[in-house]
């Protein structure tokens, strides 16, 4: 009795994952407005009503993949960072950040495309409960971009805050613009960073 109990319960979050990701994708390129639960229930390969098994409304969904969006990205990025070599300084560790923000956005996650894309138009509410875990990955770029100035990374007379949303911006833009035939996404970071440090001034 509790293997087929535990053998539903794996099957109904093999399900649930499956909605998710149609949504994540759908949300990803007709954006959150044009998006039905038909569309999200024909990709997924399941009856349209079979959704409200799992999830109450395309409301409840839409969070769940902003949600997975940012803590996805924010996870990779701290990772990243924290696994940095002995001895690394902050050019470095901002580096390894950029990279890990690019890779996740631009090769793994239609969750975080979807988050970028969509968050700016949700509805209120959904803004709302999401704000708190938007807010932790600003900060940990804050408090990331702080620590670079305070080592001397970045010049003294630097807004942190005008750089973190500049910078954010760029990367999150990449997702409109990236050719993976062009640039690898080591390349990118490595040129991104060297606008951020070195600036484009000739000598």
């Amino acid at each position: 009795m509790a293997r087929r109990a535990a053998a539903e319960t794996k099957k109904s979050e093999r399900t649930r994952e499956r909605i998710l990701d149609a949504a994540a994708l759908m949300f990803r390129r007709k954006g959150y407005a044009a998006t039905t639960l038909n569309e999200i229930a024909r990709l997924a390969d399941l009856r349209a009503a079979s959704i409200y098994y799992h999830f109450g409304s395309k409301d409840d969904i839409f969070l769940q993949v902003l949600d997975i969006g940012i803590d996805r990205i924010y996870d990779e990025v701290r990772e990243a960072v924290a696994a940095a070599p002995d001895g690394a300084d902050y050019r470095r560790k901002v580096h390894i950040a950029v990279e890990a923000h690019l890779a996740t956005l631009l090769k793994h996650s239609d969750y975080t495309a979807a988050n970028i894309i969509n968050y700016g138009l949700a509805p209120e509410p959904i803004r709302r409960r999401h704000h708190d875990r938007r807010e932790a990955y600003g900060d940990f770029w804050r408090r990331l971009l702080r620590d670079a100035r305070r080592n001397g990374a970045i010049a003294r007379n630097t807004d942190v805050s005008l750089l973190r949303l500049f910078l954010i911006g760029a990367l999150n833009w990449s997702q409109e613009w990236y050719d993976p035939d062009g640039k690898s996404i080591k390349r990118l970071a490595k040129e991104i960073c060297a606008f951020v440090f070195d600036g484009v001034e000739a000598e």
